[in-house]
C-alpha cells in the first residue's frame, strides 16, 4: 500500500477516534456540571455528539485547514505554536456544534422530564456559558490526547511517528 493511501487510512482512523474521545469527554464533563446528572442524559447527550462529531470530522478537512493556517501563519511544523494553533482550531470548529447540540438536548429533556415546568436561564446565556466551559475541557482534552492517538494510529497502520508527512503536504 502506498503512502498516500496509508495516510487516508491514518486520517479515517483519527476521525473515528478523535470524535469518540471528544464526545465521551464533552458529554461526561458537561453532564457531570449539570445540576442533577443521570445516565439517561449522558447516554443520549453522548450519542448526539458522536454522531455530530463523526459527521463534523468527515466533513471538514482538518488537517488541510490546520496546514494551511500554519502556513499562513508562516509557523513552522511540528512546533509548539504548531501545536497550540492546530488544537485551537480543532476546538474552533469542533465545540460550537457540539455545545449547541448538548445544550438544545438538554433543555428539551429536562423540559420534557418536568412536564414543561423546567426554568432555564436564555439560549444565549447557557449557549455561551457551556461553550465556554466546553471550549477549555475540548482544548486540553485535544492538545493531550490529539499526539497520543496520532503516534497509536501510525503505529497501527505501519507508519513510524517520525516518518509521517507534515500536516497539510501530500505524502510521497
Amino acid at each position: 500500500m502506498d503512502m498516500q493511501k496509508k495516510m487516508k487510512k491514518v486520517g479515517f482512523h483519527m476521525n473515528i477516534l478523535m470524535g469518540f474521545v471528544i464526545s465521551l469527554c464533552l458529554s461526561t464533563t458537561n453532564t457531570m456540571a449539570a445540576e442533577k446528572p443521570d445516565m439517561y442524559t449522558w447516554l443520549i447527550s453522548f450519542g448526539t455528539s458522536a454522531l455530530i462529531s463523526f459527521a463534523v470530522s468527515f466533513i471538514i478537512p482538518m488537517r488541510k485547514i490546520e496546514g494551511g493556517a500554519l502556513h499562513a501563519l508562516k509557523i513552522k511544523e511540528r512546533t509548539l505554536p504548531a501545536k497550540l494553533i492546530s488544537t485551537f482550531i480543532s476546538d474552533l470548529i469542533y465545540t460550537p456544534f457540539l455545545t449547541l447540540a448538548m445544550v438544545a438536548l438538554v433543555r428539551m429533556i429536562v423540559t420534557k422530564a418536568s412536564n414543561g415546568h423546567a426554568h432555564f436561564p436564555p439560549f444565549p446565556i447557557m449557549f455561551i456559558k457551556s461553550f465556554i466551559f466546553s471550549f477549555v475541557v475540548a482544548y486540553c482534552i485535544i492538545y493531550i490526547l490529539q499526539p497520543l492517538i496520532l503516534r497509536f494510529v501510525l503505529k497501527a497502520n505501519g507508519i513510524a511517528p517520525s516518518k509521517a508527512p507534515e500536516p497539510g503536504k501530500k505524502p510521497e
